[in-house]
């Protein structure tokens, strides 16, 4: 599988579970806007085969590398980001995982049962929508939320986008985050206020902001039938570093108030 049609099928899949994240572009191509993706992000467990060194392998074949690691303490995750080394206009991929050992007993025991399917090892293909666990039950669920809001995410998302993001800086007739948003409210788009509705500053190179994640139907193992949150679509807009570059990195403070765009609401 070569590049283009990875991000082709992903996106694909993407939509049908994010279809604000299709209603937005169209709002933007509308204004005459070329949508550039910025980046993807993806989801896993620490799990051998499943964990980052692997992500690390499969992304290599489509010719990414790591180029940073972040850690983010109080949501239990650390996180890559890949690029195409030489290539800043190939999107980054920025794939992270939940350490399990730093959860209660409890959670942990869920996701060992909600996880015991595995088998193998992940592959490109599996992040166009893979579900390779045993569903849990509601209260599974919700006990796995109380511990970790990815963990429940994951154990009823499995392996998919979790999120695209628009490319600011490539837009002609917005020129901020700012003005990005004013649209969406605008258009009634509801938007991830942790930490209000701007994550970062000039001085970090890099101003996000994201939309709340839509809402699908689950069905449970117990047979419940319940709302949960799927993806959402984010905004970057990156500014010049010292010598006079873009910065391609990520801001561990932006990136843990944009994980919660998949909290419950």
């Amino acid at each position: 599988m070569n590049r283009t049609d990875f991000f082709a099928e992903i996106w694909n899949q993407y939509i049908q579970m994010t279809p604000q994240a299709k209603r937005i572009q169209a709002l933007f191509r509308a204004r005459g806007e070329n949508v550039v993706n910025d980046h993807v992000a993806f989801r896993t467990f620490d799990i051998e085969g499943f964990d980052l060194d692997r992500a690390t392998e499969l992304l290599a074949a489509i010719g990414y590398e790591s180029f940073d690691h972040y850690t983010f303490l109080d949501k239990h995750l650390r996180a890559t980001a890949y690029c195409v080394s030489g290539d800043p206009s190939v999107p980054k991929i920025f794939f992270s995982e939940l350490i399990r050992s730093e959860l209660d007993a409890d959670a942990q025991a869920i996701i060992c049962e909600v996880t015991s399917s595995l088998k193998g090892e992940l592959t490109l293909s599996d992040l166009k929508g893979y579900y390779p666990f045993h569903k849990p039950t509601l209260k599974q669920y919700q006990t796995l939320v109380e511990a970790s809001e990815y963990a429940g995410w994951l154990s009823t998302m499995g392996y998919q986008a979790n999120h695209f993001t628009i490319n600011v800086n490539a837009l002609q007739t917005l020129g901020s985050v700012e003005e990005v948003i004013e649209l969406l409210l605008e258009h009634r788009y509801q938007l991830n206020e942790a930490g209000g509705h701007i994550k970062g500053t000039p001085a970090d190179l890099l101003i996000q902001a994201s939309t709340i994640a839509d809402q699908i139907s689950f069905e449970f193992s117990d047979g419940i039938v319940s709302s949960i949150p799927s993806c959402f679509y984010e905004f970057a807009y990156r500014l010049a570093d010292s010598n006079g570059e873009l910065f391609q990195g990520f801001v561990p403070n932006n990136a843990n108030a944009i994980f919660e765009s998949t909290y419950r609401r």
